[in-house]
């Protein structure tokens, strides 16, 4: 590789695009997006979601994932045995990847918030992990979680930590030597709250992981102190185990 070719490569690499949507990004991530054992939000976001899944809380349960990607998480779901898992996402990619993981999974491409093939008080789990924030109408999304969900079920729900994304913090990843940037929407936590507790959905637990000094050595390797520096203290993710209470419409 010539040298003007390495710093075309470097400069692609190091100049984001401006953010597209989930379904186009996603499609594009879909083939490589299993493949980032180091990814530290992932990392970071598992430690909360497995914490939220404590108690064999699946079991028997009719469970829905808004936002399944791939399946990332299903592996560990489906070792509580849950009476079934319905997946939905934007992303037809992502789809494909999962189906062919899980051949028999039962899955739906998201349009406009609507949870296809799911009557109303039919769902004892939706789990949700990192979705919220890519979707521009959430109190329509909530509406319609809110609208499926049984009387006394739950919500595990995690997400990139809205405080981030208003420190600029955002979704990248390289695409054909090219950093692709997906779209955003900043959801503050009171918000999200004053849109699911009139529900009479209330909060069961909370937890959320900040960029401090105990993960300092992960930018190191990255060679990304700046990036360290510019969030450090900052929360990065968050995860809310949510429930319905009983005898609510």
């Amino acid at each position: 590789m010539t040298f003007i070719e390495k710093l075309r490569k470097h400069l692609s690499i190091h100049r984001p695009i401006r953010a597209i949507n989930p379904e186009q990004a996603y499609d594009l991530w879909a083939q490589q997006y299993d493949a980032q054992p180091d990814n530290l939000m992932l990392i970071l976001e598992a430690e909360l979601f497995t914490d939220m899944l404590q108690g064999e809380i699946l079991t028997g349960k009719k469970v829905i994932d808004v936002g399944c990607g791939t399946g990332r998480h299903w592996h560990e779901m489906l070792r509580q045995s849950p009476a079934g898992i319905t997946g939905y996402d934007v992303s037809a990619g992502m789809l494909a990847k999962l189906n062919i993981k899980y051949p028999a999974a039962v899955t739906y491409q998201l349009s406009n918030n609507r949870l296809a093939g799911m009557a109303d008080k039919s769902c004892d789990v939706i789990v949700s992990t990192l979705t919220l924030a890519h979707i521009e109408d959430v109190r329509a999304a909530l509406n319609e979680w809110n609208r499926v969900l049984k009387p006394g079920g739950e919500i595990i729900l995690t997400d990139y930590h809205p405080t981030a994304l208003a420190n600029n913090g955002d979704r990248t990843f390289v695409h054909h030597d090219r950093l692709i940037s997906i779209k955003n929407y900043v959801h503050p936590i009171e918000k999200i709250l004053s849109i699911i507790l009139p529900m009479d959905i209330q909060v069961i637990s909370w937890n959320e992981k900040v960029i401090d000094d105990s993960l300092k050595h992960y930018y190191e390797e990255k060679n990304a102190l700046h990036v360290f520096e510019k969030f450090r203290n900052v929360p990065i993710v968050y995860g809310v185990h949510l429930k319905k209470k009983n005898g609510t419409a």
